[in-house]
């Protein structure tokens, strides 16, 4: 789901010293008292602010992105890409994330075994460069309640340099418009595998058919959804705007998707 580059302005050459609003010097403030930090870097809207907030200041960022079943590929095209044209080297981590029962069998709190295995692997690989802080994108609008994971970043003493700031995702967004961050619009994405209900065993063949099953929707013309799973069916979930269309083009989205699923349902309860 990531954007066509020329609809987005690339990144400013100079480090802007005029930042947005106060939230952005919060920011500046918060990584010039800190010389070296690695980043859980998803590639997306608040990891990419982290990444490009942390170098203006003078921190030593590295960036790490963990690869497994669970990110779809875009994620990582877009993560290389602003590392790309900031110059700062990307490490990709693998992680077979359903070889881990707790993980792959999907309780309630799936997110909470996975995120520790994540980020482990991410302290593990930073202390290995001789950095002992993690930082990641989590920002003061994400509802810690609402997130099993969160209380795993708490344990692991991750920092959110976004939420000790107090900068919400709105404000996230003016930022890096403000720095001509081409994620400054991107769509949110949670990980492919919140698109399988609570209890259902999650397989890479499974993961398989719902990234196969985006990527045609957003071949399409469709942006900021998700394919949810029902069974041997796929609900849609759009946005509001994009129903009417979905619906007009009902046809073309059912042959796109025989291959992956058996029917197609499309949930007027819009995301």
């Amino acid at each position: 789901m990531t954007s066509d580059p020329e609809n987005h302005c690339a990144v400013k050459e100079s480090w802007m010293s005029d930042a947005p609003d106060t939230a952005a010097e919060a920011l500046d403030s918060f990584f010039k008292k800190i010389p070296k930090a690695a980043l859980a870097f998803s590639g997306g809207t608040d990891s990419s602010l982290v990444l490009y907030s942390a170098k203006k200041a003078g921190c030593e960022i590295r960036p790490y992105f963990v690869k497994s079943q669970f990110q779809p590929q875009f994620e990582l095209d877009d993560a290389k890409r602003l590392c790309g044209q900031l110059g700062v080297e990307l490490t990709v981590l693998p992680l077979n994330a359903l070889s881990d029962p707790a993980v792959a069998s999907n309780p309630p709190d799936r997110c909470y075994s996975c995120k520790k295995r994540v980020f482990r692997k991410i302290l593990d690989a930073s202390a290995r460069g001789g950095c002992s802080l993690v930082v990641d994108g989590t920002n003061a609008s994400d509802d810690a309640g609402d997130r099993p994971g969160m209380a795993a970043l708490r344990e692991l003493h991750i920092r959110s340099p976004l939420a000790e700031c107090g900068i919400t995702k709105a404000q996230v967004r003016k930022i890096s418009r403000g720095y001509g961050l081409f994620t400054a619009d991107k769509p949110s994405y949670a990980c492919l595998a919140t698109r399988v209900p609570a209890g259902r065993t999650i397989t890479d063949e499974l993961l398989s058919r719902v990234e196969g099953a985006e990527n045609a929707l957003f071949a399409m013309g469709f942006t900021d959804f998700r394919v949810r799973v029902l069974g041997d069916s796929a609900r849609l979930q759009l946005p509001e705007a994009q129903l009417e269309k979905a619906f007009g083009r009902r046809e073309q989205i059912r042959a796109a998707l025989k291959d992956e699923f058996s029917s197609v349902l499309l949930d007027l309860t819009a995301r």
